[in-house]
């Protein structure tokens, strides 16, 4: 794959304006552990508020009973300020995600909020689920749960880390997968119809062969994971976490034409882990970059300086120039 913006263009286009936002966004929630723990965030505007889906650890509970990973909900005025209002309900009858659930994608569609997140803890077996919401937080399962696994020799049958956008006339899933040693994380492609119901059946896998995108540069290591895609233009963006948890990971940027060819942005980072000492030293990771229908876009992703004991959640103003983004930040 063709490399065609190299370390002078990045330092020099990918600029970080220290003074442009007022205030810095850091959420965790302590709910589950008693200290800051949030991660895989997803953004949507719904009604008359922002909505912010996460992913929240399992635990035990005081009574000595495990509970699996789930999906945490926070809601927020001005993408800067949230406060957890809930979390997505479990659903006892759904024994496919009786050990956790976790990295949401939500889309609203008609209306409804729809929900993508995979199951958590079933190895090979974890999948990508959906479910449907009138008021984003109370959430009724598809009765085809899972919907989506990979086909194909080149991964393991396992799917994660969701991304489902439309694009021409059609729902575009991303996910992330391993290969057949579950060594090597690696994203793939599935492709629905524009009025599609997102059951089981209509999902067409269009990574058969091999896979969509593969790790090959240094900073990446053995994984790409966490696909979000944005639309500008013609053509489509996908911010992706290169590293697994704390490796350090990073967030990489490609873009492509027709939704299944990628070509990378840079052979650097877009948004690397920070400096020792800063919050996010151990990692920059799983990315969402959010459409905002009421003004700029912005890039949320999680961070942590202590290898993964407590994550918190951050964002920056995004702007776009010549169809590359400006990543903006007070840190």
């Amino acid at each position: 794959m063709r490399i065609y913006i190299h370390l002078l263009v990045v330092f020099l286009v990918l600029t970080i304006d220290l003074k442009a936002q007022s205030q810095t966004m850091m959420f965790g929630d302590t709910t589950r552990l008693n200290r800051p723990f949030a991660k895989d965030p997803y953004v949507i505007r719904f009604k008359d508020r922002y909505l912010m889906y996460y992913s929240v650890p399992g635990y035990k509970e005081p009574n000595g009973n495990s509970k699996g990973w789930g999906i945490g909900i926070a809601e927020s005025q001005n993408l800067i300020n949230w406060t957890r209002i809930g979390e997505v309900n479990i659903d006892p009858e759904a024994a496919y995600e009786s050990k956790g659930f976790a990295a949401p994608c939500a889309l609203v569609i008609d209306g409804k909020v729809n929900l993508f997140y995979q199951t958590y803890g079933n190895g090979n077996s974890d999948a990508i689920c959906h479910a449907m919401s009138d008021d984003g937080i109370n959430f009724t399962r598809n009765p085809t749960n899972p919907v989506f696994s990979p086909t194909g020799n080149w991964n393991c049958g396992r799917a994660i880390d969701a991304e489902v956008v439309a694009f021409k006339g059609k729902y575009y899933l991303y996910y992330a997968t391993r290969d057949k040693d579950f060594k090597i994380q690696m994203l793939g492609v599935a492709v629905t119809g524009k009025k599609s119901t997102f059951n089981r059946n209509s999902w067409k896998n269009l990574s058969v062969d091999s896979a969509m995108l593969k790790p090959v540069l240094p900073w990446e290591r053995d994984c790409i994971e966490a696909p979000s895609v944005i639309k500008k233009g013609s053509r489509l963006y996908v911010f992706y976490a290169g590293g697994y948890n704390n490796a350090p990971q990073q967030i990489g940027l490609a873009v492509s034409k027709n939704g299944t060819d990628w070509e990378r942005i840079s052979d650097l980072p877009i948004l690397p882990n920070g400096k020792k000492g800063e919050w996010n030293s151990s990692e920059s990771g799983h990315p969402h970059i959010f459409a905002n229908p009421h003004g700029k876009d912005y890039l949320f992703f999680q961070g942590n300086n202590d290898m993964g004991k407590t994550w918190f959640i951050s964002n920056m103003e995004t702007e776009w120039h010549k169809r590359i983004p400006v990543l903006k930040s007070k840190y």
